[in-house]
């Protein structure tokens, strides 16, 4: 690790003057799970590191009329045991429960789940965001069993966050400010995938910190699949969140995104769009599952995912819907 120069604010006005024009400049602290480690394997050197856990307007979950705000430095052990979270929004409450380390879950916050860096090892090797050496990509003919199975590159990691295909899902949005002002990102939009080294996987400018998150108003039934090699501390291999808009029985409107399959949160439109008018049956819960796969590209040694992303759609479809899979 690198020397740097520490900053403690208590304000946000504080904290984003301490902000530069580049990553390298300056970097926020929020947990610190990930950005320790990334800056112990030298992965990240900023110049300043800008620890926000003092600044108080940054923490809290509150209701109202527009919604659920969630402050970005709520943690996950606090999301978990918010009663609004596990009653209106079971699908969040589900991916929080994924998370089953103490110690993350203790530490790790919202808004450092939503910022955290991709966890493809080429990446965190050294070998750059994108996994290049000699100016072509390592994914494709290397270790790739983890990696994503939808796009063509040249981003193939898989984004890592566990909050992000609920919140797309329950349409929420993100509040991001900085020194000139003040912007809201629909959570959908504040996810992407690079096209090179320099650029970041997120819509978070250098100069910008994540206030809060706010999921609004809106009776959906909604779940979220995950599918993981082991109970303890691990990623998924595969997820998926569904939010139901009913209408009776039947599905008025619907939003279905997959989760570790994409350098984003893979939102299955089409998939979706299968849904309106239909009551959530075994077999529908299948089909809609087939067509959420159906442009996946699987790598050398990822072809499993696809199988299990099938599994995720179809099984959080039957879990937001009251009903269990045969």
């Amino acid at each position: 690790m690198l020397n740097f120069e520490y900053a403690s604010p208590s304000s946000l006005k504080e904290a984003t003057a301490l902000l530069g024009a580049s990553w390298a400049d300056a970097q926020v602290l929020a947990g610190g799970t990930d950005l320790i480690s990334l800056m112990k394997d030298y992965i990240e050197s900023p110049k300043r590191v800008v620890n926000i856990k003092n600044i108080k307007e940054l923490g809290g979950i509150s209701s109202s009329k527009g919604g659920l705000r969630i402050g970005a430095l709520v943690t996950f052990d606090e999301l978990a045991a918010n009663a609004a979270v596990r009653t209106q929004f079971p699908s969040l409450a589900s991916a929080v429960r994924g998370v089953t380390s103490p110690q993350i879950r203790n530490m790790g916050t919202v808004g450092g789940d939503l910022c955290q860096r991709p966890r493809c090892w080429y990446y965190r090797t050294g070998n750059g965001l994108l996994g290049m050496k000699d100016g072509k990509s390592l994914v494709p003919t290397g270790e790739n069993r983890y990696h994503a199975i939808f796009g063509e590159g040249p981003a193939y990691f898989v984004s890592p966050s566990s909050l992000g295909p609920a919140l797309i899902a329950l349409g929420a949005k993100a509040k991001l400010v900085s020194t000139t002002g003040t912007r809201e990102v629909d959570i959908a939009k504040f996810f992407v995938a690079p096209a090179n080294d320099t650029s970041r996987e997120i819509a978070l400018a250098p100069n910008e910190i994540l206030t809060e998150i706010v999921i609004p108003a809106a009776a959906t039934k909604n779940a979220t699949y995950e599918v993981r090699e082991k109970d303890a501390l691990d990623w998924p291999l595969a997820t998926a969140s569904v939010a139901l808009k009913m209408k009776g029985d039947a599905v008025e409107s619907a939003q279905v995104v997959l989760g570790h399959v994409a350098a984003t949160p893979y939102v299955a439109t089409q998939a979706a769009e299968m849904l309106a008018g239909k009551t959530i049956t075994e077999d529908v819960a299948e089909a809609v599952g087939k067509a959420a796969v159906a442009g996946a590209k699987p790598l050398s040694d990822n072809a499993y995912k696809v199988q299990l992303a099938k599994v995720a759609v179809k099984r959080a479809l039957l879990e937001a819907a009251g009903k269990k899979a045969v």
